[in-house]
């Protein structure tokens, strides 16, 4: 059996989620799973770095899978494009150690969330940015995006139904920038709760707002109380977009996305 790492990048919104659920919804690990096993004329099943939820998107997810198929990694790779539909897509596929584990290898993972700030709606990429029409002060969520940096209780920021063991994660890295219209969030932490993204970008856009003082971002997080934490954000505007691995994995790197955030794609941010 030879172990195979791919990169897979899909759009959420016709998707309920990565996780393969009952019959009759799509899921991307479910189409992915499918495409592959009939690349390998047998049954794949894909371990995934982390699970998105209904409409939220990828440019970065690395899963890997088991086979004893003899194919190059082109098979796999333009065979596997060949069996999705256009809302999805492997960018990479490389042969792997057989101690990798997507999940359990990985030892960051980066998620960018996406807010289109305008007095009206956009036509296009209603369901890849997150529009907030409110006037948003970006100073004021960067100065409440720094009380969330470093190892906390997210218990405020992750949804009722989280099951993870631990609500304590170590967000290393928090940014906001503006380009045009749109605001980005940039989030790196060794895991992420359910929700969490959704849950602190919606208190950030309160504060931009101007509903709230920055000093609330650090409220709601001391209050371990998810009631205390307003509104969860749309899944639209997120994005996972990255995940780190240790470097003698050699995994590829790529353009982070999305990529039509030109000036924000490089791989080495």
């Amino acid at each position: 059996m030879a172990r195979i790492a791919v990169a897979v990048e899909y759009d959420g919104s016709g998707f309920h989620g990565w996780q393969t659920q009952q019959p009759g919804v799509r899921t991307v690990q479910e189409e992915v799973e499918k495409a592959l096993s009939r690349v390998a004329d047998h049954p794949v099943t894909l371990i995934c770095a982390g699970r998105t939820d209904t409409g939220v998107h990828a440019t970065g997810q690395v899963c890997h899978f088991d086979s004893d198929a003899p194919r190059d990694m082109k098979a796999w790779l333009m065979g596997g494009n060949r069996f999705l539909a256009d809302d999805a897509a492997i960018r990479w596929a490389v042969p792997i150690d057989d101690d990798f584990h997507a999940r359990f290898s990985a030892f960051r993972r980066r998620y960018r969330y996406v807010i289109y700030n305008h007095a009206t709606p956009p036509a296009l990429f209603r369901r890849q940015v997150t529009w907030n029409h409110r006037p948003l002060d970006v100073d004021a969520m960067v100065a409440a995006s720094r009380h969330l940096i470093g190892t906390h209780d997210f218990t405020s920021y992750r949804s009722v139904h989280c099951q993870a063991k631990s609500p304590v994660k170590d967000l290393t890295r928090f940014e906001i920038r503006r380009q045009g219209a749109m605001i980005v969030l940039e989030v790196e932490a060794n895991a992420f709760l359910m929700h969490m993204v959704r849950n602190m970008a919606g208190v950030l856009m309160t504060i931009g707002a101007g509903y709230r003082p920055p000093e609330w971002a650090a409220e709601v997080l001391a209050a371990r109380d998810r009631t205390r934490g307003g509104v969860t954000a749309p899944p639209y505007g997120l994005y996972l977009v990255d995940i780190g691995y240790p470097e003698r994995f050699a995994l590829p790197r790529e353009p982070l996305g999305p990529l039509w955030l030109s000036g924000l794609n490089d791989p080495h941010n």
